[in-house]
């Protein structure tokens, strides 16, 4: 009933993607270069910014190939703003106004229609069902997105209460509130969680201090997305729950792009995207080399999404997964370029190498490094008694040593930290722009620490059916 109210094609999306995640790689490329000029030829015929913008470039849409693709430039946020009208297909019907969540700057603002709602459902829903779970299901939602958060009429209410689905906030996670929260899953029954990792670690660790046995559940498995999953975030969540943890990564822009599979595996959604990584110039990188993910989604023929620039950095590779599903992968996912840190003496270094000097010190609760010029960072701390004053001089030392150069480290206490205007929990900002020339968006030193396989994620890949 749901699908036929809402226009959406969700089901049937799911049934092509549910073949297409074992077929050949030869016929994976097959559909992607057919989706792909479907695209091009329904943004020619329908949106006048690419129109213009083929017949400027001389793009011949009938014969477009997968290999053309980067002859097209690249969509940047700022061309989103400026365009914003002339890159809407008029004809479209069921569009929706979205925008990102905001936690780099000020949000973006986009249209979506029912092709890229179904789609992204459906990868969500094949994605999760790897791990044995299927709609209806119950499921309980840590999540901070206003969308989400205001919409909860008596419709939605009645929809989620027949697919099993609870939301909860993820803005207002203290102990009373996490209590009720623990009590509910109990009450209801809860067989997935699917939230912020950073929510639910926290949801995890008052389960442990009430000693609530989070294993009576049944949970089949916690997905988690939109920040990075500290390998202590993934022990501690698999731990409580006694099931395994699988990450995702996407954005309401960008749409469903990868998600992890039972064999630690993050797969590409390939079948209706394509994924570059690309320098700092835009140049292309091969397998291996870090850069800027670059996607371009078929399922967006009301508003096209065509070799877009995300803002985040990653990895791809070569390698098949011991899964056996033929969608490539990505190797990592790095974060925002937001989150490195540019030392004085130029290099990009990932923003691990300080998280780790604070995640070393006792009495920690919480904190967050900003960067606010080349030599100035404000750290704020959250701490308890087993904090010692001396860590002052500790943590001033080490970002010296890390960054090479004297740095000027501001220190203030906090009583909390909140998450940012989305919801999420960000350990380190970098206000500072990487200096012009770099090639590579990691230093030696950055690349070294990074954990391996532990993906991050961002933004909101759960476009709710």
């Amino acid at each position: 009933m749901q699908e036929l109210v809402k226009g959406h094609a969700t089901f049937r999306v799911l049934s092509e993607m549910q073949k297409e995640q074992w077929t050949t790689k030869d016929r994976l490329f097959d559909i992607q270069q057919t989706r792909l000029r479907a695209l091009v030829q329904s943004a020619n015929a329908n949106v006048p910014y690419y129109r213009e913008l083929f017949q400027t470039i001389g793009i011949n849409v009938r014969m477009f190939r997968k290999t053309d693709l980067p002859r097209l430039p690249f969509l940047t946020k700022e061309i989103i703003r400026d365009n914003l009208a002339r890159m809407t297909n008029p004809n479209a019907r069921r569009i929706r106004k979205f925008s990102t969540g905001g936690s780099t700057g000020s949000p973006l603002i986009f249209f979506l229609g029912s092709t890229r709602v179904s789609s992204d459902v459906a990868a969500r829903i094949r994605a999760e069902g790897w791990f044995g779970t299927a709609q209806g299901d119950s499921e309980f939602a840590i999540w901070g997105s206003p969308v989400e958060l205001t919409r909860q009429d008596r419709v939605r209410e009645l929809r989620d209460w027949i697919l099993g689905t609870r939301l909860l906030s993820a803005f207002d996670m203290n102990a009373e509130t996490m209590s009720r929260y623990l009590d509910e899953m109990q009450r209801r029954g809860c067989r997935r969680v699917f939230g912020y990792p950073s929510s639910i670690a926290l949801l995890c660790e008052h389960a442990r201090q009430e000693k609530i046995n989070l294993h009576t559940l049944g949970v089949k498995a916690v997905f988690v997305t939109a920040e990075y999953l500290y390998e202590h975030w993934r022990t501690a969540i698999a731990e409580a729950f006694g099931c395994p943890v699988a990450n995702g990564y996407g954005g309401r822009d960008s749409g469903f792009v990868a998600h992890e599979c039972p064999a630690r595996g993050m797969h590409i959604t390939a079948d209706r995207l394509i994924v570059e990584i690309v320098d700092e110039q835009g140049r292309p990188q091969p397998f291996g080399q870090s850069g800027e993910i670059v996607v371009t989604n078929f399922d967006t023929p009301e508003m096209p999404f065509i070799r877009y620039r995300t803002g985040d950095v990653g990895v791809l590779t070569a390698r098949n997964c011991s899964c056996g599903r033929t969608l490539p992968l990505l190797e990592r996912i790095d974060g925002r370029k937001t989150d490195f840190i540019v030392a004085p003496d130029g290099r990009v270094m990932h923003g691990l190498s300080l998280i780790y000097v604070m995640r070393e010190i006792a009495g920690i609760k919480t904190f967050r490094i900003t960067q606010e010029r080349l030599t100035s960072f404000k750290v704020e701390i959250v701490r308890d008694e087993q904090y010692e004053a001396r860590s002052e001089d500790r943590i001033r030392k080490v970002f010296a040593q890390r960054l090479k150069a004297p740095v000027e480290v501001r220190i203030s206490y906090q009583e909390s930290i909140p998450p940012t205007p989305s919801g999420k929990t960000r350990h380190i900002i970098s206000e500072v722009n990487p200096p012009g020339g770099t090639n590579s968006l990691f230093s030696a030193e950055g690349a070294e620490i990074v954990e391996e396989n532990v993906p991050i994620t961002r933004r909101n890949i759960k476009t709710r059916i």
